[in-house]
């Protein structure tokens, strides 16, 4: 994994750009989620967003240094 990347001349590190990813993505994944109605049968939602958060920024970290280094 790069631990920083080059955007336009500005230094930005990874962790930033993987966590704006996430953020992203489990945005859409909690909107389906609420479609669908499963928050019901959640104790605590915003812990559970949260968390859904951190497994998709591991993830994506895991992902890049797999295929991208």
């Amino acid at each position: 994994m790069r631990y920083e990347l080059d955007l336009f001349g500005v230094l930005v590190p990874s962790l930033l750009l993987w966590s704006v990813i996430a953020f992203v993505l489990a945005r859409i994944i909690s909107k389906l989620i609420a479609r669908a109605g499963l928050y019901r049968r959640i104790w605590h939602p915003a812990l559970f967003d949260f968390a859904l958060f951190i497994c998709l920024v591991t993830g994506l970290i895991f992902a890049s240094t797999e295929f991208f280094s």
